[in-house]
């Protein structure tokens, strides 16, 4: 059987899976590598793994609409125990695992977690560490039983026991829970999954069985996915991204979801598997491109000579040929030279070599990183999603691929763009509530059902598909009244390698400024073969010749937006490179890496002014977080540059208007 996602009687995932070890029991449903050696399961051995941990999470006490704590990295036996949960009747919330102590202990106060489940010792010492603040906490179930030999095994459990326990009492407990899963609907509450909190606590987002199943199963069948897809779980299983498409369309479909050995093996595990179907924000994207950058760079003269003279004729059909447009006899010869000494060369490097649908989401991607992947033959498409529509608002069809929409309405979705330009949606996959805050709830989403989504878009009237300018509350006006969108220009100075993070300011000031983080692989590598010595990130970031090239990149970036009418106004006339990292575990970064702009307004505030006065340095010291939680600060001399910026874009009447 091919093409065919799961029927909607199979409504629920304990169904869904009851159907797949029938109907798929010898496919393999899911792969981690350990110890450099993949193991598998068939759909039939996930089945019994997930009624043995069932088992002994009813034995341990266990009960229908208990709250159960998931909390590592992505492992099989995760996504089986979100399966054995659901089956009890509870329900699961996947936490952030690198979430400091303090983040976790908000998350499991506001839950009322009563089990967790977690992945090693790490995990164990930060719920240690807030037990006093987590009193509803009654077990810990932990995966890796390394350096835990001699704690306090009163309430802690290794997992390997639980489900030893599950399978010694499984009669005991079947008939409870297969009138348990019978029972069950899809507008039963499926997982707990928590906003990253951009602007403040995050929310905990109660989705239903058919928030997800239903949008799952219509965006598989959008892009025709079948069992024989092979995907590799890498991202967050705290986001909802994963949970859609490791979960979500895993289950629906029947298709396998690999688990790397380690994030520090992803890019090589990524090569084993060769995935078909593939899915990562923009900054994976850009980590990747950055690699690839910095190995030319490393090159021989002939070889980056070849590597330059196909790419820039890549970026000049490859697209054509990726949707199907005429393009010349000549161009079709060479870039199919292209593709044998080049492209396919590249994406075997990537392991992007079988991908056949590849997405990216998130945040906005810089159009010139989405178009060099589209260029050298990579069915990257974006949507746009949220975790309160259970991923899918927009998609992008084939062969209407554009660089600066995120595409049209997804099957069973609405779009309205209210008077203030804010993007609203209505979907089957629309979210419940926010769980214990009605009035955030209320805000959200209309009692029609609309969902705010908080960004600010239209309709591109040429060729139908949203267009998202930014964030609604991030979209001002200079002085001068023309547009400020500060992501659209950070966007684009993150297409360069050596720009890793980047943050734009302006609202209601005269011109736009910038923080920049450089890329420390990427710059380091140039130091190293220019034989320019440094310490440490401050001293690089610091150096001049690092600052010429940011300006290099900053020049370039406002020559495109000058040619940009609505936006032309945001060119970045002053700048300065940053002297540490914005990083999560200061608060600056959200667990999914996007900028908290509101923090980094207040903590930097001396900085942002200093750039509007005009001085070219400033003094300034900053408090950051170590690995092991201890406090300290960096004191740094700061340099800030000035930047070329360019004669602006006319708009038309029409824009105008």
């Amino acid at each position: 059987m091919t093409g065919h996602p799961a029927s909607s009687a199979a409504d629920t995932f304990p169904k869904l899976l009851e159907r797949n070890a029938g109907q798929f029991s010898e496919r393999v449903a899911s792969r981690e590598k350990e110890f450099g050696i993949w193991q598998s399961w068939t759909w039939a051995q996930v089945h019994a793994e997930v009624k043995s941990i069932a088992a002994g999470l009813k034995q341990l006490g266990l009960k229908p609409e208990d709250r159960v704590a998931i909390v590592g990295a992505n492992r099989p036996h995760f996504y089986w125990s979100i399966i054995s949960i659901q089956m009890c009747g509870a329900v699961p919330v996947p936490i952030y695992a690198d979430s400091a102590a303090e983040e976790m202990s908000f998350v499991f106060d506001h839950c009322g977690a009563r089990f967790a489940i977690v992945e090693d010792q790490e995990q164990v010492d930060k719920l240690l560490q807030v037990a006093s603040e987590i009193p509803a906490l009654e077990h810990i179930i932990y995966l890796d039983p390394r350096g835990l030999r001699n704690y306090d095994h009163t309430a802690m459990h290794d997992l390997a026991d639980v489900q030893e326990l599950g399978r010694k009492h499984w009669s005991d407990v079947e008939g409870e829970i297969a009138r348990t899963i019978a029972a069950q609907k899809g507008s039963d509450t499926c997982v707990m999954l928590y906003t990253s909190g951009t602007t403040g606590r995050p929310k905990g987002v109660v989705l239903s069985n058919d928030n997800i199943l239903v949008t799952a199963r219509s965006a598989s069948e959008f892009e025709k996915l079948t069992e024989r897809e092979e995907t590799l779980a890498y991202l967050p299983l705290a986001w909802v991204g994963d949970f859609i498409f490791s979960m979500g369309q895993a289950y629906t479909c029947g298709f396998c979801v690999s688990c790397p050995e380690s994030t520090d093996t992803v890019l090589e595990d990524l090569r084993e598997i060769g995935p078909t179907y593939y899915f990562a924000p923009p900054r994976v994207f850009e980590n990747l491109l950055t690699t690839v950058t910095i190995r030319m760079e490393d090159a021989g003269p002939t070889k980056r000579w070849l590597f330059r003279t196909f790419i820039d004729h890549a970026k000049r059909v490859g697209e054509d040929i990726l949707d199907g447009r005429s393009v010349g006899f000549l161009d079709r010869i060479k870039y199919s030279l292209g593709e044998m000494f080049i492209y396919g060369p590249l994406k075997n490097v990537l392991g992007l070599s079988r991908v056949r649908v590849a997405y990216t989401a998130g945040e906005a991607i810089g159009p010139e990183l989405f178009r060099f992947y589209r260029s050298i033959g990579l069915n990257l498409k974006q949507l746009y999603g949220q975790t309160e529509a259970s991923v899918f608002i927009t998609i992008q069809p084939d062969g209407e691929v554009y660089a600066d929409t995120v595409g049209v309405p997804s099957p069973g979705v609405e779009l309205r763009i209210a008077e203030n330009g804010e993007v609203l949606y209505r979907s089957p996959g629309v979210f419940q509530e926010y769980y214990k805050n009605t009035d955030s709830t209320a805000d959200t989403k209309t009692p029609e059902g609309w969902v705010h989504t908080g960004d600010a878009g239209f309709i591109d009237p040429k060729t139908g598909h949203l267009r998202i300018i930014d964030r609604a509350k991030d979209v001002g006006k200079l002085a001068d009244g023309s547009m400020f969108a500060p992501k659209y220009v950070e966007n684009k100075l993150k297409f360069f390698a050596n720009i890793k993070e980047a943050v734009v300011f302006g609202e209601g000031r005269d011109f736009a400024t910038a923080f920049i983080n450089i890329d420390l692989n990427a710059v380091g590598n140039w130091a190293e073969r220019n034989n320019i010595a440094y310490t440490s990130y401050q001293e690089l970031a610091g150096h001049p010749q690092v600052y010429a090239q940011i300006l290099s990149h900053v020049n370039e970036v406002n020559r495109s937006v000058a040619q940009d009418p609505m936006l032309s106004g945001c060119q970045i006339k002053r700048f300065l490179v940053l002297h540490k990292e914005l990083d999560a575990d200061d608060g600056e970064l959200t667990r999914t890496m996007k900028v908290r702009r509101r923090i980094v307004d207040e903590k930097y505030a001396d900085l942002i002014a200093a750039l509007f006065e005009g001085k070219s340095e400033i003094y300034t010291e900053t408090e950051v977080t170590y690995e092991d939680g201890r406090k300290g600060k960096i004191k740094a001399n700061l340099q800030i540059a000035d930047a070329q910026t360019f004669p602006r874009a006319q708009a038309s009447d029409q824009q105008a208007a």
